[in-house]
């Protein structure tokens, strides 16, 4: 549906062989990378740059809207204005992770009562892990169990200027048996790179989850990596809208509150971490080479966007 971190620097993934670089996340407490070597293929990172995020104490990633060190002024999760004093400043990532959903907004929900909020967050710190292994600048634009607005998520990601975003969700809904992963893979339809990054995180994620046999897979009509518009022909999540201009991608890798084979699969934290290796890869592939991607589809517009009701968001405590 659209709209347990461990907070931990480094570690290895063992799908992805390139070295890189440490680098800056939204939970690690290290100090500012330097630049990476040119062999990389990764921008350097200027020291001088102005500081677009704050990594708060309590590690909750916020947009920087001015101020300097002992009074900055950041947008909170919920909108708001705050005087942070101290906090880790980014100047930019390569990535931004987006886990949908968090707080009382807890997205799909499966039969065992997993909720899609909190295997959205495991999958997404997975990847920054294994993104980090790669010398690749990751940060997630939610880094506990706290809800957040659409358009802080949109601001934050944008402001750190990547060359991906990848929202990350997991389906509910009407579906259908399916003899493979009915994953979905959406991009912003008038990118030619967010089409190519969601062949990529397509093929990647069908690719791991199809090693796990004796699953009743559940599938919508049209699964694959395709846009989704609006009756005004725009993209109709909102997360693609508000980022455009940046490849930017939402992958709805399984049905959690369809399938409850699925929603058991989710539960285990090796598959959690499976999957966020695979969006890594994909992500990777993105990067540093031209690979198109697969499972491209066609898919009918849908109406218009009516209201969503939320309930009151409660800021997470920054300091």
């Amino acid at each position: 549906m659209v709209d347990f971190v461990e907070r931990r620097c480094g570690g290895l993934c063992r799908g992805l062989g390139v070295l890189g670089i440490a680098v800056v996340t939204a939970a690690c407490s290290a100090p500012a990378v330097s630049a990476p070597p040119p062999s990389t293929g990764e921008p350097a990172v200027n020291r001088t740059d102005p500081a677009r995020a704050l990594v708060t104490p309590t590690g909750v990633v916020t947009e920087v809207l001015g101020g300097e060190p002992g009074a900055w002024q950041v947008r909170t999760p919920c909108g708001n204005t705050a005087t942070v004093a101290r906090g880790r400043p980014v100047s930019e990532a390569t990535v931004v992770l987006d886990p949908g959903h968090g707080g009382r907004e807890t997205g799909a929900v499966g039969a065992d009562g997993l909720l899609e909020a909190n295997v959205n967050l495991a999958v997404a710190d997975a990847a920054r892990g294994a993104l980090e292994a790669e010398g690749i600048t990751a940060v997630l634009t939610r880094t506990a169990d706290y809800q957040m607005t659409l358009a802080g998520r949109a601001a934050l990601a944008t402001a750190l200027r990547p060359k991906a975003v990848v929202s990350v969700h997991h389906n509910g809904g009407p579906s259908e048996p399916s003899p493979r992963p009915g994953t979905e893979t959406y991009y912003q339809h008038a990118s030619a790179d967010a089409r190519r990054l969601a062949g990529l995180v397509y093929e990647e994620t069908v690719g791991f989850f199809s090693r796990y046999p004796g699953v009743s897979w559940r599938a919508t009509a049209t699964p694959g990596a395709k846009p989704q518009l609006n009756q005004d022909g725009g993209d109709f999540f909102g997360i693609l809208r508000r980022t455009a201009g940046v490849p930017a991608v939402l992958s709805e890798a399984l049905f959690i509150s369809a399938s409850a084979g699925e929603s058991r699969l989710l539960t285990r934290s090796d598959v959690q971490r499976g999957e966020g290796e695979a969006i890594a890869r994909a992500v990777v592939r993105f990067l540093r080479t031209d690979a198109p991607g697969s499972g491209f589809v066609d898919s009918k517009p849908r109406g218009p966007e009516g209201p969503t009701p939320h309930p009151p968001c409660v800021d997470p405590p920054l300091e």
